[in-house]
């Protein structure tokens, strides 16, 4: 599990080391920031395990390799 370090998630997706993602949706807008998935790395074939609401807006996304 990696929170907050964007750099070491990419160095870990790039390397191959990550078999499942598991994402917190907020429903707030930002307009900007660090993508999970920046433009040039090529997007895993993703396969959605599990998705949940919260009573707060907030969505979980549980995603396998």
């Amino acid at each position: 599990m990696v929170t907050g370090s964007i750099m070491l998630t990419h160095a870990l997706i790039e390397s191959g080391l990550v078999d499942e993602y598991r994402l917190f949706v907020y429903p707030a807008v930002q307009g900007r920031g660090r993508r999970l998935f920046p433009d040039g790395y090529e997007m895993p074939r993703l396969e959605l395990v599990e998705a949940r609401g919260f009573q707060n807006g907030v969505s979980l996304l549980h995603y396998t390799v």
